[in-house]
């Protein structure tokens, strides 16, 4: 009986480990190959070739040829990126302490109402926030009644237009909320008896014991905003503001598309979310898990 128990074992340690190594290939593969195409031009791609070529210099003199607007849009990526993650850390994590930190009558029902918000779709979005940014970009009329564009830095086609929509979303607030809840009270009083305005608190002792859940927030808000695709699209107009995805949309919409320089160009786009992601996910697991340091 104990043979066939260790038999027993030993088999399913065989199949335990066999499905482990299937789906890190499953999940690898995809990177391995965009770095081999990466290095190859399209007809050896097309050809399917699974080894590295000699055309990777080729494949970036091409990348960044300033006709296509490629570093332009990596510093307008990475610009709205961290603009939308500092703003959004800063309001959804002052959000989230006051939902739980101050009582008050209508607090769950305000709070439910930014719950229900998340069940919207952000496609349903997008008309009403077209009109509403557009018309900061006629703000105002001349003497003869022709529109002017005072506003026009926070209209379209400006960083602002993007930045704001996600500054503020239920999922941060809700992330916040909840995390705030394993936050040792006692703490706050304690800064309170000493004279410290809330402001103070929130800054000096808030946020230190909350780390890990504003690198939690920090990676999803970052990831969410360099990957942003629809919003960008409709908001920003002009060749020179687009972002690093619509760059890579244009380069797979044309007739003849060059695979290598869109794999390098998606190399260079998963570089800045892969390495945020592996340098904080200590934290970003402590973080989702409500840990509090």
């Amino acid at each position: 009986m104990a043979i066939k128990q260790s038999s027993f074992n030993r088999y399913m340690t065989v199949l335990r480990y066999g499905i482990l190594i299937v789906a890190t290939f499953v999940s690898l593969f995809p990177f391995v190959w965009m770095l081999i195409a990466a290095t190859n031009n399209t007809v050896a791609i097309n050809a399917g070739s699974m080894t590295f070529g000699d055309q990777l210099m080729v494949n970036l003199g091409n990348l960044f040829n300033p006709d296509l607007g490629f570093a332009r849009a990596i510093v307008n990526s990475a610009l709205i990126a961290l603009v939308t993650t500092v703003c959004a850390l800063t309001v959804s994590s002052a959000a989230g302490y006051g939902f739980e930190i101050f009582r008050s009558k209508k607090r769950d029902i305000v709070f439910g109402i930014l719950l229900v918000s998340m069940m919207v779709p952000f496609c349903a979005l997008m008309i009403p926030l077209y009109r509403l940014f557009g018309t900061f970009g006629s703000l105002g009329f001349d003497d003869e009644g022709n529109p002017l564009a005072p506003w026009k830095w926070m209209g379209l086609d400006s960083y602002f237009a993007v930045v704001i929509p996600l500054v503020a979303t239920a999922f941060l607030i809700f992330l916040f909320r909840q995390n705030t809840k394993a936050f040792p009270k006692d703490i706050l009083e304690a800064a309170r008896i000493d004279g410290l305005s809330e402001i103070a608190i929130f800054f000096k002792v808030y946020f230190p014991v909350m780390r890990p859940t504003y690198a939690a927030a920090a990676i999803i808000t970052f990831m969410g905003s360099w990957n942003n695709f629809l919003w960008p699209l409709v908001a920003l107009q002009s060749p020179e503001m687009r972002t690093v995805p619509l760059v890579l949309s244009n380069m797979g919409s044309s007739y003849t598309p060059d695979y290598g320089m869109i794999m390098c160009g998606i190399v260079f786009a998963t570089l800045p979310t892969a390495a945020i992601f592996f340098l904080m996910q200590k934290y970003f697991v402590a973080g989702m898990v409500g840990a509090v340091k």
